[in-house]
């Protein structure tokens, strides 16, 4: 029999556990797939918007794996701390494969980004998904009328549409109660989505982008003029006609969105979503109390081979909120090689290296393996590399006479693991938790909800769901 460790539950993670057990050229394995949160699905369950249930449902195919009878969930048990070194992890196991994400966001590199009221797009997600590591940092939206989010991917629109829906759209979602309570009381106006380049540059799909322009009691403006410094856009779509498929759409719905007066002020109960394009960040800026009120930009202009420059030309943009959506890095892991330059785990399809040579039983998937980079269906292929690594491998691995059962010697090192079990309980009480409020199932956004929840314990509503905050 030949055990594998997989670090991560989230797509990458599942799906090379679930190419590992699907083969047939080595027989009898079996895999543990450990996740530091007592939850499984990463960023299918803690970074997909709430309001977008088609691609939350993949939660579905991803369940189906992981009950699979050769695959066993273990929650609750984190790598690389004091009790579960990646070194002990290997003693357990012949093979252990990372699948640990990028976990840290980029940062703007500009004077007073400390301010409070700025954010990173990372930490206001994890808040409104309900991630436990965010309870403790609620956002209070009082007095927050302009917000302005730095990025134009995804992220950046998820984030945009989030702060301009209203409660009968979001109440419908299984957004913990609290975010619900501040977004629902939420006093924001305008919303500005910045990018330093142009829209044939953005990396926003269309689908998302189209989004921003159906959502009830708002709507969605793009500057002519900034969009016309971008030169597939002012040459039209005969023009746009060697861009990407995505670019090309995309510019066709920001050429709906343009009209003259995209900066007359929202209306009393309208909010406005304002696209804006060519204008690099370069400083926050204090209001009273040292807080947050705006964002300095330079205007930039095409510099003729894909870039961008500064012309020297500024405009501050009003704002109480600032979130930067620039990008995530991979952060290091104790016990294994780390390449700072790309924020990744140096690796040979999949295999990890140190010191330049394959490392026996390690492996990396997901983006701490590529970057990241790609959809969650990008997944797929690089798990499939790192599992054919793997069992290319297996002979030699499985030669190792291993101690037992892991889950035996991480409950004698203190770890406390959540299994299968345990996360349905945590899923009744959820769909509980969301009854009681009168809505469909409610995430339980603390960590001691959640692991009273797994233990067969209800959890009570201060553990469930705490007092939205009122700053």
């Amino acid at each position: 029999m030949l055990r594998v460790a997989v670090v991560g539950s989230g797509p990458s993670g599942v799906y090379t556990a679930q190419t590992l057990v699907a083969q047939r050229e080595v027989p009898g394995v079996r895999v543990d797939v450990l996740d530091r949160l007592p939850a499984p699905y990463g960023l299918v369950r803690y970074g997909v918007a709430p309001d977008h249930e088609k691609i939350k449902s993949l939660q579905g195919s991803l369940r189906t794996v992981l009950e699979d009878e050769r695959i066993r969930f273990l929650g609750n048990v984190e790598v690389g701390g004091p009790q579960l070194s990646a070194a002990r992890l290997l003693e357990l196991y012949h093979a252990v494969v990372y699948c640990v994400g990028a976990a840290r966001d980029r940062l703007l590199g500009i004077p007073g980004e400390e301010l409070p009221g700025v954010h990173s797009a990372t930490e206001f997600v994890a808040w409104y998904s309900g991630h436990p590591d965010a309870a403790g940092g609620a956002f209070g939206l009082s007095g927050v009328r302009s917000a302005v989010v730095v990025g134009a991917g995804n992220v950046a629109v998820d984030v945009t549409r989030m702060l301009a829906r209203g409660e009968p759209e979001l109440a419908p979602t299984d957004m913990p109660q609290p975010a619900l309570g501040v977004l629902a009381k939420s006093g924001v106006r305008t919303v500005s989505m910045v990018a330093r380049r142009g829209p044939s540059q953005a990396r926003f799909t269309t689908k998302e982008l189209r989004e921003l322009g159906t959502l009830p009691g708002a709507s969605a403006l793009a500057d002519p003029a900034e969009l016309a410094l971008d030169p597939a856009y002012a040459a039209g779509p005969e023009g746009a006609a060697a861009l990407p498929a995505v670019a090309r759409r995309n510019l066709e719905v920001l050429r709906g969105w343009a009209e003259p007066g995209a900066d007359r002020p929202a209306g009393p109960a309208e909010r406005r979503i304002a696209l804006r394009f060519y204008l690099r960040p370069v400083e926050v800026l204090a209001g009273p109390g040292g807080r947050a009120a705006g964002l300095r930009f330079e205007r930039t202009a095409p510099d003729g081979r894909g870039g961008v420059t500064g012309t020297g030309a500024y405009e501050d943009v009003e704002a109480e909120l600032v979130l930067r959506s620039v990008g995530y890095q991979g952060v290091p892991l104790p016990g294994l090689p780390f390449d700072p330059a790309k924020a990744t785990v140096p690796h040979a399809a999949g295999r990890v290296l140190r010191a330049g040579r394959a490392s026996v039983g390690e492996y990396v998937a997901g983006w701490i393996k590529r970057g990241p980079t790609g959809v969650i269906g990008t997944n797929r292929p690089c798990a499939k590399e790192t599992a054919s690594s793997l069992l290319q491998d297996a002979g030699a691995l499985a030669r190792r006479e291993l101690p037992g059962d892991p889950l035996d010697a991480l409950r004698a090192a203190g770890l406390r693991p959540v299994e299968w079990a345990g996360w349905l309980a945590i899923e009744a009480a959820e769909a509980d938790l969301g009854r009681s409020l009168g809505r469909r199932s409610v995430k339980i956004p603390d960590w001691a909800g959640l692991l009273a929840a797994a233990g067969g314990r209800a959890a009570s509503g201060a553990e469930a769901h705490a007092a939205a905050p009122s700053a």
